[in-house]
């Protein structure tokens, strides 16, 4: 039933998309003048890098979308508190899209290390590994910092294999992503740390960042980038049913960890080793430590998703259905392995990422008008209410257009003005200068307006 679903969704997908600039084209954030920040260790203020955020150009043909972009995203990245030394860099890279994805009928291909998809600000997704394996020549971790290289070198598949969120928890920002020599990444939900109902980091105590989009569990989570394969990414929610009924659901991960004591060829669970390298010292190595601990178990309810962490769907911007994956995570909006994609994928694959666009493209600009259609259905938390120091202003969705941010006295003076750009989700007001009593908050774009009452 499932596949003879998607059948139909595909064909009234081209139907619908063949011919028209579909979301594949239209849904990424531009951008050529604004420039992106980053935090460095032990100090709570930004300084600029000077490389332009989200994507430059994108150009299309009948077959494909190229996408160029440097790989920065606007909210601020870093600091990097497990040691790591870099900070993202322009990447200058071009990505090459199908338009018309085909699903994999042969057998399914792995998800490898490095870019395996473009969320929508031009910031690389990677699958679940670092790059870190266990070897069991040495009985000895393998790969990364500090470790002798693994057999057949970085790329090749060991038979327990790193999860870099558990692992490398430490080493991500307040936005949950980290560089990768300079090529910032995220390996999971590009929602921040701070945002999330049961927070595992306090990175953002001090090193206070945004994400890509916060969750709204009212709202279908919207469209967050593509996978290499051509099929779409989204967040953390979707509708109940395939077909587009049913309410608003938290989409679940069907892979749970596996009830094992010991791993063949590996370390035992909760082995203690002891590592070297930045951070170095005892390590154990818990269940969920390797991506190998984890198993597939199918379910029959349609909010759980297959083995490639997808499913055939209705979306908000697929009304006639696509395959589509979603950015997985648990009841306390915790990050769920696989994460996104993986660790195989749904559609047939290529390495995305080209040197050069071909000369026969058609450069997609996008409207100057009408853009408020999208701030219309944003949602907007003022917090906290009343405030000592500090007011923030939370917009629960993606950001695709210059929001205006003004607070305003009880007597309609204007005392303070922000704006929260493409890409960004959040901005603050410092009051602790302000006179106690009644303010107002007012958020527009163009000619829509949103005002909220807030006290000092």
């Amino acid at each position: 039933m499932k596949n003879q679903m998607l059948l139909l969704f595909t064909l009234l997908f081209y139907t619908s998309h063949s011919f028209s600039q579909g979301p594949e084209i239209t849904s990424w954030l531009q951008n050529t003048t604004e420039t992106g920040s980053y935090y460095t260790n032990g100090n709570s203020n930004t300084i600029s890098n000077g490389v332009l955020v989200n994507c430059q150009q994108v150009e299309y043909t009948n077959d494909f979308v190229y996408v160029t972009t440097e790989g920065v995203p606007s909210y601020p990245t870093g600091p990097f508190l497990d040691g790591n030394p870099s900070q993202s860099q322009a990447q200058g890279s071009i990505y090459k899209l199908p338009l018309n994805p085909q699903p994999n009928n042969g057998a399914p291909t792995a998800t490898t290390m490095g870019t395996i998809g473009i969320f929508i600000n031009g910031v690389s997704l990677y699958d679940y590994r670092d790059g870190v394996a266990w070897n069991p020549n040495t009985n000895a971790l393998c790969g990364g910092p500090g470790n002798q290289p693994c057999p057949g070198g970085p790329m090749a598949n060991m038979d327990w294999n790193r999860d870099a969120i558990p692992a490398e928890m430490d080493g991500f920002d307040c936005s949950k992503g980290h560089p990768a020599m300079g090529q910032y990444h995220h390996h999971q939900n590009p929602s921040a740390f701070d945002l999330d109902l049961n927070v595992v980091s306090t990175v953002c105590n001090l090193y206070d960042a945004e994400g890509l989009y916060a969750i709204d569990v009212n709202e279908h989570s919207p469209l967050l980038g593509y996978a290499y394969d051509g099929y779409p990414i989204y967040g953390a929610y979707g509708y109940a049913n395939q077909d587009g009924s049913g309410g608003i659901v938290r989409i679940k991960s069907s892979y749970q960890l596996q009830n094992i004591t010991t791993r063949p060829g590996g370390p035992d669970v909760g082995q203690v080793i002891t590592t070297t390298g930045p951070n170095g010292g005892q390590q154990e190595l818990f269940l969920g430590y390797f991506r190998e601990d984890y198993e597939y178990v199918s379910h029959a309810e349609e909010d759980y998703l297959d083995e490639h962490n997808g499913r055939a769907c209705v979306t908000p911007e697929y009304p006639n259905g696509t395959y589509a994956y979603f950015c997985t995570v648990d009841e306390n909006h915790n990050s769920a392995y696989p994460y996104a994609v993986g660790p195989t994928f749904y559609g047939v694959y290529s390495n995305a990422s080209v040197n050069n666009v071909p000369g026969a493209t058609t450069i997609y600009t996008p409207p100057t008008t009408g853009l408020n259609n999208g701030f219309k259905s944003l949602r907007f938390d003022v917090f906290p209410n009343p405030s000592m120091d500090l007011i923030a202003i939370q917009a629960n969705g993606i950001v695709k257009e210059k929001i205006l941010v003004e607070l305003f006295s009880s007597t309609g003076q204007l005392v303070r003005n922000t704006e929260i750009t493409p890409g960004r989700t959040i901005a603050y007001f410092d009051v602790q200068t302000l006179h106690q009593g009644a303010y107002s908050v007012r958020v527009s774009c163009g000619e829509s307006i949103k005002n909220f009452k807030v006290i000092r």
